[in-house]
């Protein structure tokens, strides 16, 4: 059996094989690797970022239960947004037939509420630190700003690199769709974020 730095080296199709032989292990090592990306995935095609740790758990999660479903291992990629993607859809649904709730928040004013530790950082360059977090902002707030159809393309297209035929068959749209809905897209963040360019 590989040892914890084996499996780190492996690539990703060698970790589902070894998955799928209940290897949980190399189970464990695949949803570390692909966790941030499934995260940033996410927190584009979201428009706010109140529920995307349990999308992201829940994305995570159906990846470690169906993984033996999965026929080809070179295909895990596409079969991942699908997941992703899939996830997002069913969480829409939810939000439509969900009631409104009304939220009452009590403080108890004799208990301190948060205690804040700052530790300044030696490696930070706060000044270019602050244009990267406001550029991303900015670019997150665009993206989240796009038509629903739009949206999801363009976070395939550009955070997943997906093709557009895996877009297309992720979406469940011809490819000529998608190449208009990327299309228009790109232009509608052209303009939002031309200020900053």
């Amino acid at each position: 059996m590989p040892n914890k730095n084996d499996y780190k080296k492996m690539k990703t199709d060698e970790l589902v094989v070894l998955s799928q032989q209940e290897d949980f292990s190399a189970l464990e090592e695949l949803i570390r690797k692909v966790q941030k990306d499934v995260f940033a995935t996410l927190s584009y095609m979201l428009k706010s970022s109140e529920n995307l740790y349990d999308l992201t758990q829940e994305v995570l999660l159906k990846l470690a239960r169906n993984i033996n479903n999965l026929h080809n291992p070179k295909c895990f990629q596409g079969w991942l947004n699908h997941i992703i993607t899939n996830t997002y859809y069913d969480y829409l649904r939810k939000l439509k037939n969900k009631p409104p709730v009304i939220s009452i928040e009590y403080s108890c004013p004799s208990q301190d509420s948060e205690i804040n530790i700052e530790i300044p950082d030696k490696h930070s360059k706060p000044i270019e630190k602050c244009i990267t977090n406001e550029c991303e902002r900015q670019v997150k707030k665009a993206i989240r700003g796009l038509p629903e159809v739009f949206r999801i393309a363009i976070v395939l297209r550009e955070f997943q690199g997906l093709s557009y035929e895996e877009i297309a068959s992720t979406t469940n749209s011809s490819i000529g769709t998608v190449k208009s809905r990327i299309s228009r897209a790109r232009m509608k963040l052209h303009e939002d974020l031309k200020n900053y360019t």
